[in-house]
């Protein structure tokens, strides 16, 4: 009296299912389209410039550090290098703290 009957209902086509599972699952796999041409294959790419200008540095080469130092590159290592700041003074640093390798003849 108060409870009202439950009828079954018939299934919808196959075809009209299976397309709008897709069509909702559209805009998903577009955002991670877009996400990896604006963000992760960029970065890829500036990691990659990166370590190759790590792996290119030599002795005698200017850089700047992460931290705002100046110096030339005075002794190399595997993950280390030492870096001359002023006359007799030397820094040894991480090579993943090397930000930009510097024009020959920028310090003086």
């Amino acid at each position: 009296m108060f409870i009202s009957s439950a009828f079954a209902q018939t299934a919808p086509a196959a075809g009209g299912d299976m397309q709008s599972s897709l069509m909702s699952m559209l805009p998903l796999v577009l955002m991670f389209v877009v996400l990896y041409f604006v963000m992760i294959r960029p970065q890829m790419k500036k990691q990659k410039e990166h370590r190759a200008m790590i792996d290119a540095l030599a002795k005698g080469d200017e850089i700047a550090t992460a931290g705002g130092v100046l110096g030339k590159v005075s002794k190399l290592g595997d993950s280390y290098l030492t870096l001359e700041v002023a006359a007799g003074v030397e820094l040894q640093i991480q090579r993943s703290a090397v930000v930009q390798v510097l024009p020959k003849g920028t310090i003086k």
